[in-house]
């Protein structure tokens, strides 16, 4: 464990950006990780969660523009047809339900769905299912990019104990 502390305390602040940057675009991980570490690294605050913020949002129109098309794509494939129709049937069951509420309603449900930091939420997950829900692109990346925002301040806070109070 002390190896791995010193070589990451050893790393040049461009490597470290880099690092930050490219975790904050792995599915799961994201920002939510990535805002951590960047702190755990002792890099600047701002700089570091732009940095983070970017690298976030770089795979998100990738996802949006092909998500869907692959998992039509894939639904009568061999092996992996049940789960791309299961994703699909559930992703247009679940975008009726919240269009009942309006188109006020999914965005700011996207919006609260990438931005509050709990397992299985994210960037990703949420362009998927606006994806999936053809919600529009423009209000799928505006959603997306506050709920980013949304999580980065929650994670930023939390990284500097500022959510303590809870575990005392």
């Amino acid at each position: 464990m002390d190896a791995i502390v010193n070589s990451i305390s050893e790393m040049n602040e461009v490597v470290k950006y880099l690092f930050c940057f490219f975790v904050s675009m792995i599915p799961l991980i994201e920002l939510r990780g990535a805002i951590p570490i960047s702190q755990a690294l002792m890099l600047p605050v701002v700089p570091s969660f732009i940095v983070c913020m970017v690298g976030n949002m770089i795979p998100v129109p990738i996802i949006y523009l092909f998500a869907r098309k692959v998992l039509i794509w894939g639904k009568d494939k061999k092996g992996i047809g049940k789960f791309f129709t299961f994703c699909l049937e559930k992703g247009e069951k679940g975008g009726k339900k919240l269009m009942k509420n309006g188109e006020a309603g999914l965005f700011i449900g996207l919006l609260l769905f990438v931005g509050i930091p709990i397992p299985g939420t994210g960037a990703w997950t949420g362009t998927l299912a606006a994806s999936i829900l053809d919600m529009g692109f423009k209000r799928t990346i505006l959603a997306v990019v506050l709920g980013v925002l949304l999580a980065g301040i929650i994670m930023m806070a939390a990284s500097f104990g500022l959510f303590s109070f809870i575990y005392n």
